[in-house]
């Protein structure tokens, strides 16, 4: 693909997609194991994401491997990887921990930020010496919207690409949001399910779960049996209570990881007859951003593209080991399609050279047109409170009290 097929794609096509068939590494019908989430209700237990999808003019069970907000953590470190080979220039925003002596932390950027360029890491960091969110560019960022997303292109386009949102922002919540105008998801298809347990209360079945199994066990090597009496308190354990520490209660040997672990038979892990990795990049989604007119626009979505375009290719090189027991094989070759607005396609090859080509030449045209993109990441320097609050959470994790993260942001 041309810069110029590119570009008036961008202008006037739908959409660009690809549909990629895979099979486990293990061949086809291994086992794979697919994400697994809590359970709703008490006794249910872990599960999979079933859904019943139409495909090929029948209907059958699917299960999600990869949901879209994993692949753009997926697209985002393939990206990252790439930077820091010095294989592409990419704007982005990074908060550097290297002098905070804080243990295996060295840096955050906006593609591996939870919230991209608005994410608490950044927000919580200085520019300049001013907080990042106070700063001119914090400014920009913060008054950014889809008709003016200048400030975005600028200082981290994959939020563009990939969907961001100041929850912080004025109005209470009502801050910029940007879609993501590239979506990617990897589903197993046609996998063997059966009905799950019944609600206790009406005995109806409302939901499906796989016909796979895992087990699970452990031997213990020392041969510590459960019947063996141990004392356990804040301080440690020990089999006498009071060397055990103040406020020591009788515990099993395995809460305190000693000892056999029972088998264990769960219904998690699928077989399938393939599976599927989907990506569509949206032109029409692209032309609702702004970016202050005429050519600047033309050369700033035509960017996007493209690094949507390379983001895609360099996952590929890294291939699909998406979890333990989840990795996956390009079953031949798919060629992505050029999807028109009456809804005919064109077949395009890319391979990772072409589509390196036509980004640096997107970027080169960007900056030609009179957008600033920088070729250095803005770096940003974390604030004392915030190199506190993780010093502490380091703390405490190291004396086995943390807890689990807290899940909200």
């Amino acid at each position: 693909m041309e810069y110029s097929t590119l570009a008036e794609a961008s202008r006037a096509a739908a959409a660009l997609r690809r549909k990629r068939l895979l099979q486990p590494a293990g061949g086809k019908g291994d086992k794979l194991f697919p994400p697994t989430y809590p359970e709703e209700r008490r006794g249910q237990g872990p599960r999979h994401v079933f859904e019943r999808r139409r495909i090929d003019s029948r209907e059958v069970w699917c299960v999600l491997l990869d949901s879209v907000q994993s692949q753009a953590n997926r697209l985002e470190e393939a990206l990252l990887t790439a930077i820091r080979e010095g294989s592409i220039e990419l704007p982005y925003v990074t908060v550097d921990f290297s002098n905070a002596g804080l243990s295996g932390l060295t840096e955050i950027t906006s593609l591996d930020a939870p919230h991209r360029v608005y994410d608490a890491i950044l927000r919580d960091s200085s520019l300049d010496g001013q907080p990042f969110m106070r700063s001119p560019l914090g400014l920009r960022l913060a008054e950014a919207k889809p008709t003016d997303a200048t400030a975005l292109l600028e200082a981290s386009p994959t939020a563009l690409l990939f969907g961001a949102w100041h929850s912080t922002g004025g109005g209470g919540g009502l801050g910029a949001k940007f879609p993501r105008s590239l979506v990617s998801e990897i589903i197993a298809i046609d996998v063997p399910v059966e009905d799950g347990p019944a609600d206790p209360r009406t005995g109806e079945i409302t939901e499906v779960r796989t016909s796979g199994r895992r087990t699970g066990s452990r031997i213990d090597p020392l041969g510590v049996l459960r019947k063996v009496e141990i004392f356990k308190s804040p301080e440690g354990w020990d089999v006498v209570k009071e060397r055990a520490g103040k406020g020591a209660k009788p515990a099993r040997p395995s809460e305190i990881n000693h000892g056999n672990i029972a088998p264990t038979v769960q219904p998690l892990g699928v077989t399938c007859d393939h599976a599927e990795h989907t990506a569509v990049l949206s032109f029409a989604g692209l032309r609702r951003l702004g970016f202050g007119g005429g050519q600047k626009d033309s050369a700033a979505r035509t960017l996007l593209a493209a690094l949507g375009i390379v983001s895609l290719v360099e996952q590929d090189a890294s291939g699909y080991a998406l979890r333990s027991r989840c990795d996956l094989v390009c079953e031949g070759k798919a060629p992505f399609e050029l999807v028109h607005r009456d809804g005919t396609t064109k077949a395009i090859d890319l391979d990772r050279a072409a589509a390196r080509k036509l980004y640096v030449e997107a970027l080169a045209a960007a900056r030609q047109a009179g957008l600033s993109l920088p070729s250095e990441p803005i770096r940003l320097r974390p604030q004392d409170k915030l190199i506190e609050i993780v010093r502490r959470s380091q703390a405490l994790a190291l004396e086995g009290e943390g807890g689990e993260a807290d899940a909200s942001s």
